[in-house]
């Protein structure tokens, strides 16, 4: 095996323990919004990784920050979108309407002048219909739909920012500036509001520890260092194991049902992603 192919498929084990990271947080994220604000949760979960990742706040140049801040200011608003999109959805629809960037990754890679192979748009096809197999659970759409869709674009756009952005700088640096930029705008908006859910926030925080550490510090390293040897749109199509993964503990934690079609819907998934790793492109 060459050491090209190494890297690549460390990169794909990288992104699929991320998928399973991400995959916990939809049901402990809705456990706490009827008692702690969106915008409380966002300011304590970046804070803790912001200050995890400060002794990397070194060494660094104006490109560094220039990149840094573009990819904190993108991830912040996408998960500000999902977040308070998920006051009015459950866990499992936002997880499938999150994934929906696997079809915005492909498409906004044809709009910047990209041709990708035929097997990948195969492949984001049967995925997207996998997650809806999966996840969908009917009735009309609403301002959390609308916003949580939002955070799917926000998610393409970040992905492909980071495949052009991650072989510029090293990764413990380039991340570190994405939290702390995450950090500083979340306080921000949280400020008139911490001091009145202190006590909320202290009874929820082991939970805003794990949401800040190993749903947040975590899969921005792991993402920025897996794209350096993973293309964009295979990653999108290796995020879509995130609902599957949200399903499951979503069942377990929130007690939201998984049944015959969670299981179809994830086979839909894991389908498509080995139709994208094929080395045969389709006709």
């Amino acid at each position: 095996m060459t050491a090209a192919k190494t890297l690549h498929n460390k990169g794909i084990l990288l992104l699929l323990m991320t998928t399973l990271i991400w995959g916990t947080s939809f049901p402990l994220l809705k456990q706490m919004m009827g008692s702690i604000s969106p915008s409380a949760i966002l300011a304590v979960r970046f804070g803790v990784a912001a200050i995890a990742f400060l002794p990397w706040l070194r060494r660094l140049n104006m490109s560094l920050i220039r990149d840094g801040v573009l990819l904190g200011f993108v991830y912040f608003a996408e998960c500000t979108f999902a977040l308070i999109g998920l006051e009015t959805i459950s866990a499992n629809r936002s997880a499938f309407v999150v994934s929906l960037n696997v079809i915005f990754v492909p498409i906004l890679a044809s709009l910047l002048g990209q041709r990708l192979p035929s097997r990948i748009l195969v492949a984001a096809g049967v995925a997207i219909a996998g997650i809806g197999i999966l996840s969908w659970e009917g009735g009309g759409l609403n301002r959390g739909d609308f916003l949580t869709f939002g955070c799917a674009i926000g998610i393409a756009i970040y992905i492909l920012l980071l495949e052009w952005i991650t072989p510029r700088h090293p990764t413990q640096p380039l991340v570190a500036v994405q939290l702390l930029v995450m950090a500083l705008l979340s306080g921000a908006w949280a400020l008139p509001q911490l001091t009145t859910q202190i006590g909320e926030i202290a009874n929820h925080f082991y939970v805003l520890l794990y949401l800040g550490l190993v749903v947040t510090a975590t899969p921005i390293w792991t993402q920025t260092l897996a794209q350096r040897w993973i293309s964009a749109h295979e990653a999108a199509l290796l995020y879509t194991f995130e609902p599957v993964f949200a399903a499951i503990f979503s069942f377990w934690l929130l007690g939201e049902a998984l049944g015959v079609r969670g299981f179809l819907g994830a086979g839909f998934i894991l389908f498509a992603t080995f139709l994208s790793q094929s080395q045969h492109k389709l006709r």
